[in-house]
């Protein structure tokens, strides 16, 4: 019976797709803190190493609320850090000077980061199935370079919500990577 008291509300945190309690989590050889105010939730994808949400104004509810998600595929595997910055930026109608794609790269404690950002209308969906246009979208990317296998994040929701959330967002990276 205590083990039902204990497994229960496990359980059902899991089935809610909630994990509130979440304070940090692991990707590849990195350890993240999620930061305050930001929720971690059941990935919607086994693909998925985690899926935080951060709360858009309030009123807003889902609708302004940023999703981050979280990639971790062994080394070798994911592709090229231009591969996945080119794929980041296609999902956005335009070419890359109208939607104001940017890359910066630098190297935070001993780990190359690349930095990706773009805003304007995003053609949300899975790739290879129909999408739905989003305007008004904003992304923040990031992939760390490990030999362990490349860490891929990113962010994408209402451009307010997005560009709020950048100071925590990169403050979770340079932690994570020691710097």
């Amino acid at each position: 019976m205590r083990a039902a008291r204990v497994l229960l509300p496990l359980l059902l945190s899991a089935f809610l797709g909630r994990a509130e309690e979440a304070t940090s989590f692991p990707a590849g050889d990195f350890i993240f803190a999620v930061p305050a105010g930001w929720i971690s939730v059941a990935p919607a994808s086994p693909m998925r190493k985690a899926e935080l949400r951060v709360p858009g104004p309030e009123g807003t509810g889902e609708a302004g609320e940023a999703i981050i998600t979280v990639f971790h595929f062994g080394p070798g595997q994911g592709g090229t850090v231009q591969q996945n910055v080119d794929r980041w930026f296609g999902q956005f109608d335009g070419d890359n000077e109208a939607k104001g794609a940017a890359t910066a790269k630098e190297t935070i404690g001993t780990v190359p980061v690349t930095f990706a950002r773009a805003r304007g209308t995003f053609q949300s969906g899975m790739p290879g199935q129909s999408t739905t246009p989003l305007e008004g979208q904003a992304l923040l990317g990031t992939i760390l370079e490990s030999p362990d296998g490349d860490v891929y994040l990113k962010m994408t929701g209402p451009a307010p919500t997005v560009e709020k959330a950048e100071p925590a967002f990169v403050q979770m990276i340079r932690a994570a990577c020691g710097g």
